[in-house]
């Protein structure tokens, strides 16, 4: 039977996640493929924060390479949005009723941006990540980068969604690439009281029986200093795993094995 894992947040830290996918058994000891019939799932954030976001990206397509077809896939992340924001539209101001200025250069700086990311960053690499989705299904988890419900502002599908992000990714509008950038750093939908309920309309309306999202750090939920952490947390009522370690907070990559799940 195919295992199925996920990782998310590595935040330019790639010696991190190359010693997380060895430690998982998914690289072998020169960190190339060793995953045979496994499927491996990036959930986003590969940039800023991390002194080597491109050093993750580049590692992570030479995985893709090595492993067969559909093994590897990568969801993206609000970091993403913003590096290529930053790339596309620099110091641009995006128009606002308010008297803050905004801007990709200001948002990127403010949220760990790294000059070097941006320097070396390719045009193949960013028409590759252009194309990457928002959402995916598999093993019966809802896989998604922020634990957010505005997802479904794109439509009421994955495949639905995840055309409509695409295509709001390839226009040249900034107020259009602002509001996603706004879409994915908006975050904590799934706690608290009414937690529980807004993941399982999630659930019910674009399926699966469980959310699993990066995003948001582990271990502040749990009130601890990230470096403590060890497991992801299942929280809402079971219907939601968060697994973002803090790597660029001195926590811990968590590439963690997500167990079959079926409808009861």
């Amino acid at each position: 039977m195919t295992r199925v894992f996920a990782v998310s947040d590595i935040h330019g830290h790639p010696e991190k996640l190359t010693a997380a996918l060895r430690d998982a058994g998914l690289t072998d000891a020169d960190g190339n493929w060793a995953g045979e019939d496994a499927r491996l799932w990036f959930l986003g954030d590969f940039f800023d924060r991390g002194p080597d976001g491109i050093g993750v990206l580049r590692y992570v397509r030479g995985l893709i390479e090595q492993a067969p077809d559909g093994a590897i896939e990568m969801l993206l992340g609000n970091h993403e949005i913003l590096a290529l924001g930053m790339r596309k539209f620099d110091d641009t101001f995006v128009p606002h009723d308010g008297i803050t200025l905004r801007s990709f250069e200001r948002s990127w700086a403010l949220n760990g941006g790294q000059d070097r990311d941006q320097e070396l960053l390719t045009d193949d690499e960013t028409d590759w990540l252009l194309d990457r989705p928002m959402l995916a299904l598999d093993a019966g988890h809802l896989l998604m980068h922020s634990d957010t419900a505005e997802y479904i502002e794109w439509g009421d599908s994955i495949d639905a969604i995840n055309a409509a992000a695409s295509t709001e990714l390839h226009s040249d509008d900034i107020e259009v690439w602002w509001e996603i950038w706004r879409r994915m750093t908006s975050r904590y939908a799934f706690r608290g009281d009414g937690g529980p309920e807004i993941a399982r309309i999630m659930l019910q309306h674009l399926g699966g029986q469980r959310i699993v999202h990066g995003h948001s750090i582990v271990a502040d939920q749990l009130g601890i200093d990230p470096q403590y952490l060890t497991d992801p947390l299942l929280y809402a009522d079971g219907l939601v795993l968060g697994i973002d370690g803090g790597a660029f907070d001195g926590g811990p990559c968590l590439v963690v094995e997500l167990e079959e799940l079926t409808a009861e």
